[in-house]
């Protein structure tokens, strides 16, 4: 089946999204926009993805639990799996790496997480902007010891990429690279690449979207197709 994907989204939890954008609205509006697959990754943090997992699951969408990880390299990768108590307990390793630099809400933004009807379950006090120790390499071996997807993210990007921070792709075991425009001159480094969002704000869901070809809906079926190459971003 040919299934259009999303694989990078916030919600409140991120310091620098929108309030607005509550779990439920992310997976109300990519429901309405025709989004099958769709990723949650706030940075640093996971606590928002089981109110996700169960709303996707409302409303027959696949979902992708993860993360947008800051390596100490000060750039981004996305880390999806396959469900929500996974990406937790990934999520506390990522968390046990930070700095602990106490929020400043009314410099950095809200940090709360929520439940399916947008009530307040908590708020994290340190900042989640902030760095882990955990370098590109050993973030990836840990997101495949939990059976992840490793994507550096947004790689044609100027700021907090693998490129804009190390001026190259260093070779490794990625599963696929997250692109915004059209990068066609990255097919040659052999990889699949995918697109998403990366929504901040409700108006920017399902605006980057692209297309996997799967046998069945689910997370290895996803897996399966990044490995065989069965996507398409443009």
């Amino acid at each position: 089946m040919n299934s259009l994907a999303d694989f990078h989204n916030h919600t409140c939890l991120s310091p620098c999204a929108s309030l607005e954008l509550s779990p439920k609205i992310l997976v109300n509006l990519a429901s309405q926009r025709g989004v099958q697959i769709l990723a949650l990754t706030d940075h640093n943090s996971a606590l928002n993805t089981p109110t996700f997992e169960k709303l996707c699951k409302s409303e027959d969408i696949l979902p992708l639990c993860g993360l947008e990880v800051t390596t100490v390299e000060e750039l981004h990768c996305l880390c999806l799996f396959e469900s929500a108590e996974t990406a937790l307990a990934f999520g506390d390793k990522i968390a046990s790496s930070l700095l602990k630099i106490p929020n400043r809400p009314e410099s950095w933004g809200d940090q709360p997480w929520v439940d399916e009807n947008d009530l307040i379950m908590g708020e994290v006090d340190y900042w989640l902007g902030a760095a882990s120790s955990y370098s590109l390499t050993d973030l990836g071996r840990l997101c495949h010891e939990f059976s992840g997807l490793w994507i550096p993210a947004h790689i044609d990007r100027p700021t907090q990429s693998v490129t804009s921070q190390l001026g190259y792709l260093p070779p490794d075991e990625y599963d696929a690279l997250e692109v915004r425009e059209n990068a066609g001159h990255l097919e040659i480094l052999d990889l699949p690449l995918v697109r998403g969002s990366d929504a901040h704000y409700p108006e920017n869901v399902a605006t980057r979207t692209c297309r996997l070809e799967l046998e069945q809906m689910s997370f290895n079926a996803v897996k399966d197709a990044l490995k065989r190459r069965r996507v398409s971003a443009f």
